[in-house]
């Protein structure tokens, strides 16, 4: 076995791991075709080792159009996919300079120059810093699917707007009042339970136990983490707006709570966005999303008392940074914490009048 001659030119033929390897150089020279035959040999080396030569690096257009788009497609919901992640990946493919650039020669200060372009386009913050998430998720897949080794920084900017409206008990009598009666059931139900709104669209009956808690519970089967997926109780207005509807569609073991003659089966955010928007006007209530309504419950549910630890559970959030942007003390309950703290301080202060140098009461009603 080795190199020999077969007409004009050389071949090289060899056993490796059990199998022969034979092909033609094409040369006609020797010495090259013992080069060639060498050649063979370490390359089957270096596989059997893993040693892969390094493949070219994809485009972050190529990445986003062949491997990234038909992912999230497949795998998040019609409303994840269609407002954000194709949103942002239009805003991606767009900016050339960062799209025609490999993964590997992605750097944060091209990352930069991609946020102040959008900036430069008007955009705010928040729109802006959407796009980095989006870009950010996108990088890290590739590392997670071998196409890139690590993940440049993305650095978010500051004065971003966060949902942070508070909806009033007296504004939140006037806009039910206002609203017709499936908005209002929807509205009620997002207020009482904290439930996102596309949680509440696609709630089913199956994910509802009425014999378990005080009032029954609410099961979210579905969300982006494990955490998303919970039980939740309902409150008595929950509980006698659902048995209301449950009882007039006969009592049905499955399907959507609000089904909707939509693609999806269930109500969509465009279902009840004119019915909010005249709810809003003839309450005279300041203008607010339905998600508001999410972070109003929230934040009356931390105001009560409540751990950061369980109001997470709640909320359905995986990280307590995520719950703690959702707790707005307002300036009463501020107020009676320094009064308790205030309190404190006077007690305090008077039992130490009462201490002799020694360190002991000399009060007998203290030492009693």
């Amino acid at each position: 076995m080795g190199v020999f001659k077969r007409g004009n030119v050389y071949w090289y033929r060899f056993m490796y791991g059990g199998k022969l390897i034979q092909e033609s150089t094409h040369q006609h020279n020797n010495k090259v075709a013992q080069t060639q035959e060498t050649a063979h040999r370490t390359r089957l080396s270096n596989d059997e080792l893993f040693i892969r030569e390094k493949k070219t690096a994809l485009t972050l257009a190529a990445f986003c159009r062949d491997r990234f788009a038909p992912w999230a497609e497949s795998s998040c919901s019609l409303k994840t996919w269609r407002d954000f992640y194709r949103v942002g990946l239009l805003a991606i493919e767009a900016y050339t300079p960062l799209a025609n650039l490999a993964l590997d020669a992605i750097t944060s200060e091209q990352i930069a120059a991609f946020a102040s372009h959008r900036q430069a386009e008007g955009m705010k913050p928040t729109t802006v810093n959407a796009s980095l998430r989006i870009l950010r998720r996108i990088l890290r897949i590739a590392v997670e699917w071998g196409e890139l080794a690590k993940v440049p920084k993305v650095k978010m900017l500051s004065g971003e707007a966060h949902r942070e409206r508070v909806i009033t008990p007296e504004e939140e009598a006037a806009y039910l009042l206002s609203a017709s009666a499936m908005l209002a059931e929807v509205a009620t139900v997002l207020v009482d339970s904290g439930l996102r709104p596309e949680e509440c669209n696609r709630l089913g009956w199956d994910c509802i136990t009425w014999t378990a808690g005080r009032h029954g519970t609410l099961r979210v089967n579905f969300g982006k983490t494990k955490a998303a997926r919970r039980v939740l109780p309902m409150t008595p207005r929950v509980r006698q707006i659902l048995e209301m509807r449950w009882n007039k569609n006969g009592r049905p073991l499955e399907g959507y709570v609000w089904a909707a003659p939509t693609k999806s089966g269930h109500i969509e955010p465009s279902t009840i966005k004119k019915q909010h928007s005249k709810a809003l006007k003839l309450s005279k209530v300041r203008p607010f999303v339905l998600y508001s309504l999410r972070h109003t419950f929230l934040t009356r549910l931390g105001e009560s008392g409540c751990d950061v630890w369980t109001l997470a559970r709640v909320a359905g959030h995986s990280k307590i940074e995520m719950s703690l942007r959702y707790v707005h003390p307002s300036e009463n309950a501020v107020l009676t914490a320094m009064e308790r703290l205030d309190a404190q301080t006077v007690y305090n202060f008077e039992y130490s009048e009462k201490l002799p140098a020694t360190g002991k009461c000399s009060d007998p009603l203290l030492t009693a």
